[in-house]
């Protein structure tokens, strides 16, 4: 079995699920598994599964969350044993709800798989399901990789099917916070699943395990390809004159593999945080102002949830370009930080949103000034 017996806690990977949770279409639905009975009789097991449905930008999100409690005396034999029989269930749940679904074009399944070693499973069950905290929660640090489908459990990836992509809850959250983004989320998926199907047409394993593929997929350069797309379409319809050297010098660093390509990695994940901590409190702003001036609690949803979903609808290389605009700014000459200016930066992931960044002067007279817009 690929797992080893650390327990972990989940600790630190909030940032892009928390990103998630604007996209999120309904409250998450209890799903009943068929023939997970047995594991709970044969184990003394208990279990979880839940259902969850995001409407990205790119797509439609469907994940199922399987959480599955054993008793701490459990050995590595059993857990294989266990472990087996519950994707295989999902599995089965998941080929019965696509033939009860309409099939929709740009959809990915994701099953996440999270096992809990206990002294008591029925209390650790109740206790987890009947809260959302998971910080305190331990986990069973296990994986999965190509090589398990093909030889562990063979499951049929040919390329005609609606496929559900199998995590361990550590891989999947692991995935989270290294591509920061839902963009980057969605096109690492497409990556997944195209090299779990290249490994079934040649039953060779693709890759290691999921730590690895993404660790791959962030360092290629094709991360950049949306980004040159937007690019070349922003000088065709001559809205700039000229390739965004910032872009170009990232794109070639990446695809040489040279000693910068590390630093341009930082430098988008930082800039991947600020631009989400900036987006959050924006909409915090928003909805703080809403109340107070409405004399009660106002609720940012439909607008707010919509606002926030469209500031975090950026890849990484936009998020990095809109969080170095703001950066410039120190360094803009002393007439214009006096005066104040306004810049508009385009995005780099969709084509015609742009942004309107107001730079306040500093000066009380100051051609842009605060106060000004805010009377409008």
């Amino acid at each position: 079995m690929s797992h080893s017996s650390t327990i972990i806690s989940d600790g630190g990977y909030l940032d892009l699920a928390s990103e998630l949770a604007c996209y999120l279409q309904t409250a998450a639905v209890d799903i009943a598994l068929a023939g997970m009975q047995t594991i709970e009789q044969q184990y003394d097991a208990r279990y979880s599964a839940r259902s969850y449905h995001y409407q990205l930008s790119s797509g439609k999100l469907q994940l199922l969350a399987l959480t599955l409690y054993l008793p701490m005396s459990t050995s590595s034999a059993d857990i294989e044993r266990a472990r087996m029989t519950a994707i295989k269930a999902a599995l089965a749940w998941h080929k019965s709800s696509l033939s009860q679904n309409e099939h929709v074009a740009q959809t990915h399944d994701i099953l996440v798989f999270d096992i809990q070693l206990t002294d008591n499973v029925v209390d650790g069950h109740k206790k987890n399901t009947d809260s959302q905290d998971s910080k305190q929660l331990n986990h069973l640090q296990h994986a999965f990789g190509a090589r398990y489908f093909l030889e562990d459990l063979v499951v049929d990836m040919s390329e005609g099917g609606q496929q559900l992509q199998v995590f361990s809850w550590h891989d999947w959250h692991s995935i989270l916070v290294a591509v920061q983004t839902p963009y980057e989320l969605w096109r690492f998926l497409n990556y997944h699943l195209e090299q779990l199907q290249y490994s079934a047409i040649s039953h060779v394993p693709s890759f290691v395990s999921e730590e690895v593929l993404v660790a791959e997929f962030l360092q290629s350069a094709s991360l950049f390809t949306p980004a040159i797309t937007v690019d070349n379409a922003l000088i065709k319809y001559d809205i700039q004159d000229k390739p965004n050297p910032a872009l170009v010098a990232m794109a070639l660093a990446y695809k040489n593999q040279s000693t910068t390509a590390q630093m341009y990695q930082q430098h988008m994940q930082q800039a991947a945080t600020l631009w989400s901590q900036l987006s959050t409190q924006m909409i915090a702003a928003y909805a703080d102002k809403q109340t107070s001036s409405n004399g009660q609690e106002s609720s940012t949803e439909p607008l707010g949830f919509r606002w926030q979903q469209q500031l975090l609808d950026e890849s990484l290389f936009s998020r990095h370009e809109l969080i170095r605009t703001l950066y410039r700014h120190p360094k803009q000459s002393k007439t214009l930080q006096q005066d104040g200016y306004i810049v508009h930066q385009h995005s780099y992931e969709t084509l015609g949103r742009h942004y309107v960044l107001i730079f306040y002067g500093q000066d009380a007279q100051a051609k842009i000034a605060k106060m000004l817009f805010n009377r409008i």
